[in-house]
């Protein structure tokens, strides 16, 4: 029975959750805890550095048994992590990870806020984050969250006592809390944010502490804990049918781009405290003790929180709409209180809760997914009152050139369908994350918008009005344009409606590297964003490159449609790199982006506009060896890089592995982190090693320390550490100058580690057997020595390589210096071939 219990919960997710478009229609026991949370007036605000920074049991418990309103702060949108489910990285990363936390926060009930900061990639301190972030800016963000959300209790995540000891966006996360949580009730501090949102004073900011922070559970257990308030997060929701921990694993399991995908979790569980700053606690262990968290915090208040106590207390799970004419009266009640945070939370809240006492269905759904500016869309209206209520539809209208009078009693369980037509302003912006639509720095975003800071997303400016009378009472609710539609295989599915451009284009390569001076062509691909699209397509490229013909001619006659064109490039004779870009004239219109979409399962369908470019390199590299093995890890770019620079590249996997397929291959190259995702490697790792003691060469890129799944990472010891190195300028010393790697067939210089992007490597091992070779050495500033960024071994005839270099980072970078050691990686061991052939001879 528990099974089906989360069985019914995680399909009433997937149902009502997976696009964040689609009408909920809620149970009873759903419009009962909102009803709850509708008499809580207290909020607690989470503040943290990244996307799955967030204890999703703390905000859970706070969201769903405190019933306060509970918000989640990350500084970052994780923009430089990982990506364990596709091969998008940086700002594209950053829109998964945005609308992973947003599918978190829909599951544990929790709001979600960001500031402009920018996730550079892994920082060792707080000196370091905050002066690639702009401190004053971020610290701003934090201050207008606090003026906005208005909490009474902060939680930080993270200790801003111990610089140093973890990620240096974590402790910058606390130490801009800290100070934010005086400076929100000082008008002198950020004054022009008082537009936007009053001072505030929060009550009591704490630390999110654990055992971990004192090394161990016996040590945590003799601290003083008097300043601390401890919380059972294992409690359990009859309502729900789960508890509050299994609650928490569905919601942070949607973090499944790092790699968060877990077990669920039950039983009583500790959560800690500590308090930091605020009034003092109390005996009671009680987070809100001292605040009034009841309707009499309000003027006014009283009277309303008699009615909605009332509604709470006699509840009617079969017939909830027996209390819209109680709700209904709070709600005028509610209009006429001068406290303007709590009218406009409370009303927003109590609309829903009228709404889905109701059983309204009110949507409206596009004949397409997008529309360019300008251009007219056909959309059906559906209109459902499944309740014996008196309600009306008023009218219709947007805020473009929609106001249709209605004026239609709706009948219980009779459903109206209306067809008409809606035109995109031929001035209107195209629907795009908001803060990539200005080019930022490497620390911070560029928003000009001052409204749209801390924002999870892009607010939906086509929306439909839907004016109502409820038994007399004129109610407007907002629903946003959605597309509808279906699969045989999947069945409904949703789509948010976008504005698109009429003409986006892209070269299909992003890094284009040419080994020679010899011609090349290129494909630009456009695609149109409505019918009939003729114009012509040129391609910017540097001075001393070359494209022929200069412009070629498109014409698309459907939406939706792409065309191929193919350019020449020719090269210079010496080495050179630049950027392509492709530039689309229709009429007297110039369109230079690219038109990306982000398709999984567990996040709403993106559609993002970015510039539209590709590196091109001209590079003197050589190589031996044609042939390559490539191991899927978590995903990067590594197979395409490689063809880029002429080998041939197989993709294999795992269970495929065997002597005689391998013995096809020169070197066999495993991506980034597989050996901590692929289960089945471990069955494999002898026959790898059998390959490159017969003469085979194998390079093992980085994996985490933790979570291998291998008994033996290498044929000699090798033990992997949390060692790296961030500053991507970092000085490079040559440890062996005259070893192979370094010379053959490449000759490598301090030239090929310029212009390396967000750091040099991770995870580099620490230990290793006599038999390996480390080539270079590498250290961030006030640190030791690291010296197991490139490991080589001889192994019979073969060589075994481990790399904690960040070859995934830079390959899309088009960094010439990465491919041409790793070339060289590829090529060891193919001189001493060479040579003995010339001796057999």
């Amino acid at each position: 029975m528990r099974k089906n219990l989360i069985s019914i919960f995680i399909i009433f997710i997937s149902c009502t959750f997976l696009h964040a478009q689609k009408p909920k229609t809620p149970s009873s026991s759903e419009i009962y805890q909102s009803i709850q949370k509708l008499n809580f007036l207290g909020s607690v605000l989470y503040v943290a550095a990244h996307p799955d920074d967030e204890n999703t049991r703390l905000i859970s418990y706070m969201s769903n048994h405190v019933k306060a309103r509970t918000g989640y702060l990350s500084l970052t949108r994780g923009d430089g992590g990982q990506n364990l489910i596709g091969p998008e990285l940086r700002e594209l990363l950053g829109v998964i990870r945005t609308q992973e936390l947003l599918a978190a926060r829909r599951i544990d009930g929790g709001e979600q806020f960001f500031t402009r900061a920018n996730d550079f990639g892994y920082s060792k301190d707080p000196e370091e984050t905050l002066s690639m972030w702009d401190k004053n800016e971020v610290l701003s963000d934090v201050v207008l969250a606090i003026r906005q959300f208005k909490p009474d209790i902060i939680i930080n995540r993270f200790d801003h006592r111990t610089p140093g000891t973890t990620h240096g966006h974590h402790t910058s996360s606390a130490l801009l809390s800290l100070e934010a949580f005086d400076l929100a009730n000082d008008k002198s501090a950020f004054s022009d944010l008082l537009k936007a949102a009053s001072v505030w004073q929060p009550k009591r900011l704490f630390y999110n502490t654990s055992w971990w922070r004192y090394g161990s559970r016996e040590a945590f257990d003799k601290i003083d804990k008097s300043n601390m308030i401890s919380v059972d997060v294992g409690t359990y929701y009859p309502l729900k049918g789960l508890s509050n921990n299994e609650v928490a694993a569905l919601a942070s399991s949607q973090h499944l781009c790092q790699g968060f995908g877990r077990l669920s979790q039950r039983g009583s569980q500790e959560e800690y405290i500590e308090l930091l700053k605020g009034d003092p606690l109390t005996d009671d262990d009680n987070i809100f003790a001292g605040i009034d968290t009841s309707w009499n915090r309000v003027k006014g208040g009283k009277a309303i929180g008699d009615i909605l106590y009332e509604v709470e207390k006699s509840f009617n799970f079969n017939n909830p709409s027996q209390h819209i004419p109680q709700l209904l009266e709070a709600f005028k009640m509610l209009q006429n209180i001068e406290n303007t945070h709590w009218k406009t939370q409370k009303s927003k809240e109590l609309k829903a809760i009228i709404e889905m006492c109701a059983g309204l269905y009110l949507e409206v759904s596009a004949d397409t997914n997008w529309a360019t500016p300008n251009e007219k869309i056909n959309v059906d209206i559906e209109v459902l009152n499944r309740s014996n209520l008196s309600i009306n539809l008023v009218s219709l209208n947007n805020s473009g050139d929609l106001n249709i009078s209605k004026n239609i009693a709706l009948k219980n369980n009779v459903k109206y369908n209306f067809k008409e037509v809606i035109k995109i302003d031929k001035d209107e912006s195209p629907t795009t994350p908001y803060w990539l639509s200005e080019k930022g720095t490497l620390g911070m975003y560029k928003v000009n918008d001052s409204k749209l800071i801390g924002l999870p997303e892009t607010p939906r400016f086509y929306n439909i009005d839907f004016n109502l009378l409820i038994n007399n009472v004129p109610l407007t609710i907002t629903k946003p344009i959605v597309h509808r539609y279906s699969k045989p295989e999947k069945g409904e599915l949703y789509k948010p409606f976008e504005v698109i451009p009429e003409a986006s284009a892209k070269i299909t390569e992003k890094v284009i590297i040419l080994d020679n001076d010899k011609q090349r062509d290129i494909a630009v691909v456009v695609k149109a964003g409505r019918d009939n699209l003729e114009g012509s397509v040129e391609v910017c490229h540097p001075n001393d490159w070359s494209v022929y013909p200069k412009n070629q001619k498109v014409n698309i006659k459907h939406k939706g449609e792409e065309q191929t064109l193919v350019f020449t490039v020719i090269p210079p004779k010496n080495e050179s790199e630049g950027y392509m870009s492709p530039i689309v004239t229709i009429n007297d219109n110039l369109y230079t982006k690219e038109l990306i979409e982000i398709d999984y399962d567990h996040i709403p369908f993106q559609t993002v506009l970015l510039p539209s470019e590709s590196k091109i390199v001209r590079l003197d590299i050589k190589k031996k060896g044609e042939n390559i093995g490539y191991i899927q890890g978590a995903g990067d770019v590594v197979p395409e890089s490689l063809q880029q620079i002429g080998y041939n590249v197989l993709t294999i996997k795992p269970e495929d592995i065997n002597a005689e397929m391998l013995s096809r291959f020169d070197a066999i190259v495993f991506g980034i982190r597989a050996y901590n995702v692929l289960d089945d490697i471990q069955f494999k790792q002898q026959q790898l090693f059998d390959f490159v003691k017969n003469g085979g060469n194998m390079i093992v890129q980085y994996n985490t320390s933790r979570g291998i799944k291998v008994n033996h990472l290498a044929p000699y010891n090798l033990k992997l550490s949390r060692d790296r190195v961030t500053n991507e300028n970092a000085e490079v010393r040559f440890l062996n100058p005259e070893h192979p790697i370094l010379n053959y067939p490449n000759k490598i210089t301090q030239k090929d580690f310029e212009g390396w992007t967000q750091e040099r490597g991770l995870y580099f091992p620490d230990d290793w057997a006599n038999e390996f070779t480390p080539i270079l050495s590498m250290n961030d500033k006030n640190e030791s020595p690291k010296d197991g960024s490139l490991l080589v071994a001889k192994y019979g005839k073969g060589h075994y390589i481990y790399t904690g270099l960040s070859f995934f980072r830079e390959f899309p970078e088009g960094v010439s210096g990465a491919y041409r050691l790793f070339a060289n990686m590829l090529s060891i061991g193919k001189e001493d071939l060479k040579l003995e052939a010339k001796l057999n001879d």
